[in-house]
């Protein structure tokens, strides 16, 4: 399955950010557990207001055992379990 383009588009705009030093890690609540979530966003300035736009939460403890990457053996696949 291909990235959509609006992925491409934010990641794209999450870069710009980070090359442009306006990049925040905020603590945020997610919205739906109410737990607390280490947010992702590009800085930027709406008069003599800063704006903060959330792209993303990192992931809690090992990224490693929260997704599975795609499989290389299988363009629509994803890698079910981790190789040792």
């Amino acid at each position: 399955m291909a990235i959509p383009d609006h992925a491409r588009t934010n990641f794209d705009t999450l870069l710009r950010a980070a090359a442009d030093g306006k990049l925040a890690l905020m603590e945020c609540l997610d919205a739906a557990t109410r737990e607390p979530r280490y947010v992702l966003c590009a800085v930027g300035r709406s008069d003599d207001e800063y704006v903060f736009t959330p792209f993303g939460h990192l992931a809690d403890g090992n990224p490693y055992d929260t997704y599975l990457p795609p499989d290389p053996a299988d363009p629509a696949g994803f890698i079910a379990a981790r190789t040792a």
